[in-house]
């Protein structure tokens, strides 16, 4: 097939498949008890991080995900930032992620004023090769009175954020083996996976501390929202402590007992987070038709590949992403599909590619740099291919 045929062969595709279907990147559903459930939050006047709605989506939370405990946040960023907080994450710190992932999970670690270490991805999972990162640790990494240090800058690094991009688990149990190698703690960023599993086991609850986010364009949405995912008790009262201003629960009066952050999340957000939940399966299992329904209709052309999920995994799928042979001029492609009205969407630009960030240590990124330029995310919002039976 020659190049400069796929986007017209694509277009025409796109054409064929959406007719008169949502053609927006990702667009949430509310088709639950949102309304019931905020009507009865605003009546009862608890409208802020106070009320029952919170407590109750903590409680699903948990039960849905087998995390030991959940503190709701208002943001994933948030939730990400006070678990670097609470590890004391500073300026004599790096933190390694990779290059792959979106800004907030390198921004969290300047919020700290500790330095992101870029690492690559590998093809399949989106996530941390764990081949290369042993490489590269092995190249930089010296131990010194039990810390690890990059032999480079002089700095001790002391975690990994491992992302599980899109919804795709990277290779936790291999990861973490290499963290307790090199004396790691590893964090996992799992933004994107509610509702996505490894070995039967929820994404965010292999590491030491895990994320989840409900922003509006997320599997299930809250508005903005996210949550720390626990194991142990006293960290879950640290997190809901210091996410409050640090005040102390005394009647009538306001001490605080340490420089605390203003990031709980609200009763109205938690409210609808609620009756997101109540639907989440049925979400996912639409989510896993859109996939099925791009796997048939492109790739008979042969001019791109759909990502699946792992061996040994069961994911949401929360944004398709497609894998083409050649792409020329891809900016301009998107453009084009967009003008048409089809919400196709470049991956998240690896942020050793942004001015904020391209003076940031790194290993090689060849991966990350050749998924970027070949991958795209198709429109994946819920119940897209409901009827995935039709010619």
């Amino acid at each position: 097939m020659k190049k400069n045929k796929i986007p017209k062969m694509l277009i025409n595709d796109f054409k064929k498949i959406f007719k008169k279907r949502s053609k927006q990147l990702h667009t949430p559903i509310f088709k639950g008890n949102e309304i019931k459930y905020l009507k009865e939050c605003i009546e009862s006047s608890y409208v802020s991080y106070v009320g029952k709605f919170v407590k109750k989506f903590e409680k699903r939370l948990c039960q849905y995900t087998k995390s030991n405990f959940s503190v709701a946040v208002n943001s994933g960023t948030a939730a990400l930032h006070l678990i670097l907080h609470y590890l004391n994450i500073n300026e004599k710190n790096e933190v390694l992620l990779p290059s792959l992932t979106y800004v907030a999970t390198a921004n969290a670690v300047k919020y700290c004023n500790a330095e992101p270490n870029f690492v690559d991805i590998e093809k399949k999972t989106l996530g941390v090769c764990p081949i290369k990162l042993e490489k590269y640790l092995k190249k930089i990494c010296i131990f010194k009175n039990g810390k690890t240090i990059n032999k480079h800058t002089g700095k001790e690094l002391k975690a990994l954020i491992v992302v599980h991009l899109y919804g795709f688990p990277a290779q936790v149990v291999k990861l973490k083996k290499i963290c307790k190698k090199y004396n790691l703690l590893m964090i996992e960023d799992a933004a994107e996976a509610l509702g996505s599993f490894y070995k039967k086991k929820h994404l965010g609850t292999w590491g030491d501390f895990g994320i989840l986010s409900f922003n509006g364009n997320k599997i299930i949405t809250t508005g903005g929202g996210g949550a720390i995912l626990a194991k142990k008790k006293y960290q879950e009262k640290y997190f809901r402590h210091i996410s409050t201003h640090s005040k102390l629960n005394i009647k009538n009066d306001h001490v605080h007992d340490q420089i605390g952050f203003n990031y709980r999340m609200t009763n109205l957000s938690a409210a609808v987070g609620c009756a997101q939940l109540e639907n989440i399966n049925e979400i996912i299992k639409s989510k896993r038709l859109n996939h099925k329904f791009y796997k048939k209709k492109l790739e008979k052309n042969n001019y791109c590949s759909i990502l699946e999920e792992p061996k040994n995994s069961r994911i949401n799928y929360w944004l398709i992403t497609a894998v083409f042979k050649s792409l020329k001029k891809k900016q301009n492609f998107i453009s084009d599909m967009n003008k048409v009205g089809l919400g196709l969407r470049n991956l998240w630009r690896p942020l050793h590619s942004l001015k904020i960030y391209n003076r940031c240590q790194s290993d090689n990124l060849d991966n990350s740099n050749e998924i970027f330029d070949k991958a795209l995310n198709l429109p994946s919002s819920p119940f897209l291919f409901k009827n995935f039976n039709e010619n």
